[in-house]
């Protein structure tokens, strides 16, 4: 008797197992199946178009969009938009029913993430944005950034190297090492990039000096042409530059100069314009973060779980490590002798933590607040809190901010 029911409660247990397992199993199978069906419509909003280098990095993500998923992703991109115009953008992008809104410029931060809690239906991701984990946070709006001051320390090297060269061949004097900088705004994006193209170029140059001037604007070539060339004018013999045209690159290669003046560029390569006086280039990919977000919305899975890189509640961020920064195509032809061995070096160093950027003896001021003061005896860590950087010291006697709109 007893048996029997044994017998009975076993096969019970057992017929109750099967059906557990087969729930979970159809479960598993089911959810796999609307994730593998599913289809999302992804929508960029971007302040230029493939003309731009800045913008053209993004557009790179689309075509790996494209390439990667198929039908699965719908991409919808609106170009040239002005940050006055950014709600109109993100009207026309919510009315198409998208599913991820990728904004990419720091002017779109603020609406884009007002926007974002009004429409919790939508994920929206911020390039270069610093505002996703004040107050108010919303689960559905997210920052990131490519580390880039380390591609800029990397780019100083080689540019140091160059200098090093025409210093030896006696082209110039160690004090004629001075470096030019067409820059956009004085926010701490570009600040936190020149100082630490700077202090790479410093790392082989010690006499070197840099002359700064700012376009108040991202991307206007005719005027980046002619800071350029002002800068030359100066006595500057490289220049680099944190704006979005190749005006610099185009200056640097028309100079009428007894000796050639390099450029190191940003967002892209400009060898094509400056084949004789383009050096090298750094720039921000943005394609792995880009790629791992679309695919955590296919999958209904949370942004941060989903992507590789140092995580800051919805705040992202990664470097060479990541390859969410790289160098863009050395100009070995003009290129001094031994500059590829050293940049690998420089990037094997960054990813195993050994470089420190802004560390030395030197004195930063604050150009908002002069009694803001930063001793770089003692190390500054760049994006310890954030993606978006956050250096905002201008150095001391060695970097000189010229405004040449008095000029004009």
């Amino acid at each position: 008797m007893k048996s029997s029911k044994l017998r009975i409660n076993l096969l019970s247990f057992l017929l109750c197992l099967i059906l557990v397992s087969g729930t979970v199993i159809h479960k598993t199978w089911f959810a796999k199946d609307v994730n593998e069906n599913r289809h999302i419509t992804v929508g960029f909003v971007f302040d230029g178009d493939e003309s731009a280098p800045y913008s053209y990095n993004f557009i790179r993500a689309i075509h790996q969009i494209e390439s990667q998923y198929g039908d699965k992703v719908t991409v919808i991109p609106v170009r040239n938009i002005t940050e006055d115009h950014i709600a109109e953008a993100l009207d026309t992008l919510a009315e198409q029913k998208c599913d991820l809104i990728v904004t990419t410029s720091y002017g779109y931060a603020a609406y884009t993430k007002e926007f974002a809690g009004e429409h919790p239906e939508i994920e929206f991701i911020e390039a270069t944005g610093d505002n996703a984990n004040t107050d108010p946070v919303y689960d559905n709006y997210h920052t990131f950034m490519g580390e880039i001051y380390q591609g800029r320390y990397v780019a100083g090297i080689a540019a140091g190297m160059k200098l090093e060269e025409m210093i030896q061949n006696g082209i110039i004097s160690p004090e004629e090492a001075v470096i030019g900088y067409v820059a956009a705004f004085p926010v701490a994006e570009v600040i936190s990039g020149y100082t630490a193209f700077f202090l790479g170029i410093r790392s082989r140059v010690p006499s070197a000096t840099m002359k700064v001037c700012y376009t108040n604007s991202w991307g206007d070539y005719v005027m980046e042409k002619e800071y350029t060339e002002k800068l030359i004018a100066d006595g500057c013999v490289i220049i680099s530059q944190h704006s979005d045209t190749i005006g610099p690159a185009v200056a640097c290669e028309e100079a009428d100069e007894p000796h050639p003046v390099y450029h190191v560029g940003y967002n892209q390569s400009m060898m094509d314009v400056a084949p004789t006086t383009s050096l090298i280039s750094t720039r921000i990919n943005w394609t792995p973060y880009i790629l791992g977000a679309v695919d955590a919305v296919l999958k209904q899975k949370k942004i941060e779980d989903h992507v590789s890189g140092t995580v800051r509640g919805n705040d992202m961020s990664a470097s060479f490590n990541k390859n969410w920064v790289q160098m863009v195509e050395l100009n070995t032809i003009i290129a001094a002798k031994g500059t590829q061995e050293e940049i690998d070096q420089a990037i094997r160093s960054f990813k195993n933590g050994k470089v420190h950027v802004f560390k030395g003896d030197y004195i930063g001021v604050n150009p908002d607040d002069p009694n803001d003061i930063w001793d770089l005896n003692t190390e500054f860590k760049e994006n310890k809190n954030a993606s978006s950087p956050s250096f905002h010291y201008v150095l001391k006697d060695v970097i000189e901010i010229v405004d040449y709109s008095e000029a004009e």
